[in-house]
């Protein structure tokens, strides 16, 4: 955009905006306002949302439960916990002492690097400090802490200083700017089907109903939704967060990857029963 375009943009944006909203509904109606009139594009007005949507959320909002936490227990050889740090293809890990209550670092699996250079690795000298906040922490001030102490994960502790779940910085960025893809998310140019060596599939959200039932064989109607994540997300009758699942014609349907605005990814598994 060359600069006389670029000052005529937001010369109407903010004549558009002079309107001083009284309250926050009405700013959103600007907004929106503005959208309809080319002055925002999609992107634009969805980061904005996000964006305000964010100083009004807390961490307990889009943490990662107890139960979903991938961590490694620092009494296990790196021989054992190798394949899992694999499996899951994080970066960052909680380190546990035998329960995930006693977090006593965070371990990052770059550093795993040295166990292959040299063959000697000590797991506790390769840990980072954890960082520990309140499920009411609001997700902007949180955002500033991650970037002014350049941590990328925090653990969530309860009243009672158990561990309630964790939260990347990841994390709260996709409530502003919407899913956030790396090498291990589906790339644009592969298929919206994709099985692994467990015998599971990955599955696109935007998978149309069509293509699944050829695929699994089933017998699912496309009447109401065009696609899967559309199906799942009215069997469910709210939008799910990570790890919710639901069993549908003999098939358990896992969200994989989900923000606050849609579902993008699904892991698929065939029962044993219905096989």
């Amino acid at each position: 955009m060359d600069e006389p375009s670029k000052a005529g943009w937001l010369h109407r944006l903010s004549a558009l905006l002079m309107r001083e909203p009284e309250d926050r509904e009405q700013l959103v109606a600007l907004l929106h306002s503005a959208y309809e009139r080319n002055l925002l594009d999609a992107d634009a007005l969805g980061m904005i949302e996000g964006v305000m949507q964010v100083s009004e959320m807390q961490v307990r909002d889009i943490m990662i439960p107890r139960p979903q936490m991938d961590v490694i227990d620092i009494n296990d050889p790196p021989e054992k916990f190798i394949p899992f740090v694999i499996e899951t293809a994080h970066s960052r890990f909680p380190v546990i002492d035998g329960d995930k209550d006693n977090v006593i670092g965070i371990l990052l699996a770059k550093d795993l690097l040295r166990h292959y250079a040299d063959g000697e690795f000590n797991t506790r000298e390769m840990l980072r400090p954890a960082v520990f906040i309140p499920k009411s922490k609001r997700l902007n001030v949180l955002l500033k802490d991650f970037r002014s102490n350049r941590n990328h994960i925090a653990i969530v502790v309860d009243e009672y200083g158990g561990v309630a779940g964790l939260v990347s910085i990841e994390d709260v960025l996709e409530q502003i700017v919407g899913e956030i893809e790396d090498e291990f998310d589906f790339d644009e140019t592969e298929d919206n089907i994709i099985a692994d060596a467990q015998g599971h599939y990955r599955i696109k959200a935007v998978t149309e109903i069509a293509d699944f039932n050829e695929a699994f064989g089933t017998h699912l109607s496309d009447e109401h939704y065009d696609t899967i994540g559309g199906l799942v997300l009215s069997r469910f009758g709210r939008l799910p967060k990570r790890g919710e699942q639901i069993i549908v014609e003999g098939l358990r349907i896992q969200v994989l990857r989900a923000d606050s605005r849609r579902i993008h990814a699904l892991l698929v598994e065939k029962l044993k029963s219905a096989e």
